[in-house]
């Protein structure tokens, strides 16, 4: 269960002291962020930083060494994945998650039935989701997809895929959205519309985004938390991190990522 620990008015998710080891190797060392209530929060860093791991460790995806991790006041380190989501905190993942043979409906559906009292009863028929594929379509709506909701996901372009994911986590009503490298493997030509409806999701909600694309993280974040060696560098808005010497050296001499 979640401890409670004190009332966060202005912070939705915070970190403190987190630490993540394997074995001698510190992949995350004592990251302290906290990501103010209704903002949208960049964790960037040359590759190698750390931002895999300590995304992980914020979604419970990773357990930590060491820290806590804060979520609506209340200590959520030791809980586990389906837990926090429950709570309100949901990820999508850096690869696509869809199910390729179910129809873009259909995905939609799968998500809103989350926590329904349909959820698991599979033998019951289509017609005890049908009040579902209403408030689907709107999401579908949303997203930009109504007009190929009878598609499977396996029809769709990658960039609609991403956007197919958005809906099905908007579908969990998320209070807190994080989102794990939103327009990796994107052509140019569909990271503009992601980036617009990232920008619509997060009205009335908190995000906390993994982003290489800088420009995106420019127009869409208003705080940025940057990560070098499992460690914070600095944090600030984008024209004072994108202006600090130490963040420019940290990316000319990147090296793979986890």
């Amino acid at each position: 269960m979640a401890t409670t620990i004190s009332p966060a008015p202005d912070y939705a998710l915070e970190a403190r002291g987190l630490t993540k080891r394997f074995g001698a190797f510190a992949a995350v060392n004592n990251v302290n962020l906290a990501v103010r209530r209704g903002s949208v929060h960049a964790l960037i860093g040359p590759n190698g930083a750390g931002k895999t791991t300590c995304f992980n460790l914020l979604t419970k995806t990773l357990q930590p060494t060491e820290g806590r991790i804060v979520y609506d006041g209340r200590d959520i380190s030791n809980m586990r994945t389906s837990e926090v989501a429950r709570l309100g905190l949901v990820r999508s993942f850096q690869i696509s998650a869809t199910f390729p043979h179910l129809t873009v409906l259909e995905n939609v559906r799968v998500a809103l039935q989350s926590g329904k009292p349909t959820q698991w009863q599979f033998w019951r028929s289509l017609s005890a989701i049908a009040p579902l594929n209403a408030r689907a379509m709107e999401l579908l709506e949303k997203v930009g997809l109504a007009d190929a909701a009878n598609l499977t996901a396996a029809e769709l372009s990658y960039g609609k895929k991403r956007a197919l994911e958005i809906a099905t986590t908007l579908a969990l009503d998320p209070k807190v959205m994080l989102l794990d490298e939103p327009t990796a493997g994107m052509g140019h030509e569909d990271i503009e519309p992601i980036t617009d409806l990232i920008r619509e999701a997060a009205v009335g909600r908190t995000v906390l985004i993994v982003e290489h694309n800088l420009s995106v993280v420019s127009t869409l974040c208003d705080r940025i938390t940057v990560l070098t060696h499992g460690e914070v560098l600095t944090e600030g808005t984008y024209a004072e991190v994108s202006a600090n010497p130490e963040v420019i050296t940290a990316y000319m001499g990147g090296v793979d990522d986890e």
